[in-house]
């Protein structure tokens, strides 16, 4: 079973990272506790230096599942409510919209928040905490916009999360003491920025980083780079491996080896709170795809110069982590060929 599933993956990426593509990929596959890295192409395509499964890459919106995952624990842990309006704990947020919204709200996308940071054309300034604010309580929906009755993709909806606030600790501390080190996760982190935009990270670190590319080949940033346009700490984006990746894939597609109580939370992340339609719906950062004969649960996420996926059939335990090093990465392959393949071979059997 082992070999035919990985030659299911091998035969779809391969095309997608050849030498005419800039950059490289890392690739995870879990199928039930046994997990196989498939590489391609090169982390820094000036010096050939090769991707590995330690590589390390820009999770921009990957970072969403960490962060829903600390709220399902709060809940949880009767440390947050769904239902909590985010302006209990910011004060701050008085505009007549912004005060109505939960926080179950922002982590499932259905605030209704739709900011200039969340979309094309992108604004030129980065916005300091107080701006961010303001932006926020002068903020009025287009018509029939509500909160909790649509679901609308917002960046700026997860950094309005408040778990700095409730729990008056880093973010980077919260996501490594509550996810990481429990799943012994070791080269995954969110690190602080720099004046220049860029990741604070250690030289050993640096030396496992990525170039990031354009999907035409233009390097864009250095090494490390971040992008974000808020400016104040822990907006930047995540950084981890596929090898690290593929613990916590396993963690969502199949629990039974991780902490009851940390595995109650990552499933109920998981489970679909809002239909969007008859083949797509929304949990908490998760996107649930339903296909023939096959749910898959995923997120992407990306920036210009870095792309990022991971895909779960938590029925079939399996999943799969792609990271690559340039923009627009066809992660789609994942969704519609990749995992639903997979799960059939593994429903055959």
């Amino acid at each position: 079973m082992i070999p035919m599933l990985r030659d299911v993956v091998a035969t779809e990426l391969a095309p997608t990272a050849t030498p005419d593509h800039p950059g490289g990929l890392a690739a995870a596959l879990y199928a039930g506790r046994h997990v196989d890295f498939f590489n391609y192409g090169f982390a820094d395509d000036a010096t050939r230096r090769p991707v590995t499964s330690d590589t390390l890459f820009n999770l921009a919106s990957l970072r969403k599942t960490f962060e829903a995952t600390l709220v399902a624990l709060g809940v949880r842990r009767g440390e947050l409510r769904l239902d909590e309006h985010v302006a209990a704990y910011l004060p701050e947020l008085d505009g007549n919209y912004i005060r109505r919204v939960t926080i179950g709200e922002l982590v499932t996308h259905t605030s209704g928040l739709l900011l200039p940071t969340d979309h094309p054309p992108w604004p030129n300034e980065s916005f300091s905490l107080g701006e961010f604010l303001d932006m926020l309580n002068a903020w009025t929906p287009p018509q029939g916009i509500e909160p909790g009755k649509q679901r609308i993709y917002t960046h700026a909806g997860y950094v309005l999360l408040v778990l700095e606030r409730r729990y008056r600790v880093p973010i980077s501390e919260l996501i490594a003491n509550r996810i990481l080190k429990p799943l012994g996760m070791t080269s995954t982190f969110v690190p602080e920025r720099t004046p220049d935009n860029r990741a604070m990270l250690s030289d050993a670190q640096m030396a496992r980083a990525v170039q990031g590319y354009s999907d035409q080949g233009t390097p864009i940033g250095a090494p490390g780079n971040q992008q974000s346009y808020f400016d104040f700490p822990g907006t930047g984006q995540m950084f981890s491996s596929a090898r690290d990746l593929a613990t916590f894939v396993a963690a969502c597609a199949d629990g039974r080896l991780i902490e009851p109580e940390l595995g109650e939370a990552i499933r109920m992340t998981q489970h679909e709170s809002f239909p969007v339609d008859e083949k797509f719906g929304q949990a908490m950062a998760w996107e649930t795809v339903h296909l023939d004969g096959v749910t898959v649960l995923d997120k992407p996420g990306g920036l210009n110069n870095t792309s990022g996926y991971i895909g779960l059939v938590p029925t079939r335990r399996l999943g799969i982590v792609l990271l690559a090093n340039r923009g627009e990465y066809p992660h789609e392959i994942a969704r519609y060929k990749i995992l639903p393949a997979l799960a059939r071979l593994v429903a055959s059997r």
